[in-house]
């Protein structure tokens, strides 16, 4: 992870070194902002790097952006960009775009080597984050290309929206997980993105490829969020992600671990957790804040999982 900050440089030279250097030289962009408004500009990113991919995260206070057509001779990217909006809100225009405006959660594809012009929609600032894949890591169809893709929303109403969603966040959270591990999700995180754009099918073999790994991640995502329910099912997952039950079980039969088994395992993750973090819980609290159906079946799996019982893993933990 590499991480930069304004607070690094002396403040009358921020705005300039950011457009000079970072705007230009890391984004191939150009930069603007009036001369009295350059001594309060402030501006840090990261970058992590996901095998060829990147993903950057980014937060401004307000300045004007543009790709134009030098900027892409100058820097040019071949690259896939899909941006998720964390604050606030983008204005985007010029070129052959629809303008349109960006707003905290909505997500926007394009490829990059397209002109573009945008702007913050309040007083605080750029706040998104992108991963940028390069076209040479994605696999296409055949005659199927990029360059037409102008910035565009994703769709709120699209069925895609929570797969993609999903993906992407799991590769925001992936942490410093080796290239090879998230491959496969960055190339499913894009063929999803072309998908929704139409140059891609999703009854396509690499569609459906990458429904499957849209659809399994969000199914992961779907019990974390509901293990305190005892009654979380596969069925109940199956119906929230709109496909039959044993669809569901098919796309954890190719998955490290089944359906009940990544329920089992996040349930005792958290019941770990809270061992740790409130021992002002008892054991009962613990095991049914975690959906455990009854205090029997979270001794017996807690004691096969750690060869110990909840009140030992507790004193050891303390």
């Amino acid at each position: 992870m590499f991480t930069w900050s304004t607070e690094q440089i002396d403040p009358r030279d921020r705005f300039d070194y950011w457009r000079e250097v970072r705007a230009k030289g890391l984004f191939g962009v150009t930069a603007e902002l009036e001369p009295e408004h350059r001594q309060d500009f402030f501006g840090r990113f990261s970058l992590r790097k996901l095998g060829n991919a990147g993903l950057v995260e980014l937060r401004a206070s307000p300045y004007r952006v543009e790709r134009r057509d030098g900027d892409i001779a100058d820097a040019r990217s071949d690259s896939l960009c899909i941006y998720q909006q964390l604050g606030g809100g983008g204005w985007f225009s010029g070129g052959r775009l629809e303008d349109f405006a960006v707003r905290d959660g909505m997500f926007a594809t394009s490829y990059a080597d397209l002109p573009y012009r945008t702007v913050p929609l309040r007083d605080d600032g750029f706040n998104l984050r992108i991963i940028k894949v390069p076209v040479a890591d994605i696999p296409l169809p055949r005659r199927a290309t990029l360059d037409e893709l102008v910035p565009k929303p994703v769709q709120d109403q699209a069925a895609l929206r929570p797969l993609l969603e999903s993906c992407f966040h799991d590769l925001v959270e992936g942490g410093d997980a080796a290239a090879a591990d998230t491959a496969p999700l960055v190339q499913a995180l894009a063929h999803i993105a072309l998908i929704e754009r139409g140059v891609l099918r999703s009854a396509s073999r690499l569609g459906q490829q990458a429904l499957r790994t849209g659809r399994l991640s969000l199914a992961r995502r779907l019990i974390a969020r509901q293990l305190a329910q005892p009654t979380l099912s596969p069925t109940l997952v199956a119906y929230t992600l709109g496909i039959s039950v044993r669809h569901l079980h098919v796309l954890f039969e190719g998955a490290e671990m089944s359906f009940s088994e990544t329920l089992t395992r996040l349930r005792l993750d958290r019941s770990r957790r809270l061992l740790r973090e409130r021992p002002d819980w008892t054991i009962a609290d613990v095991a049914f804040a975690c959906g455990f159906e009854s205090l029997a079946t979270f001794y017996r799996l807690f004691n096969a999982a750690e060869q110990m019982t909840p009140g030992d893993y507790r004193a050891r933990s303390a």
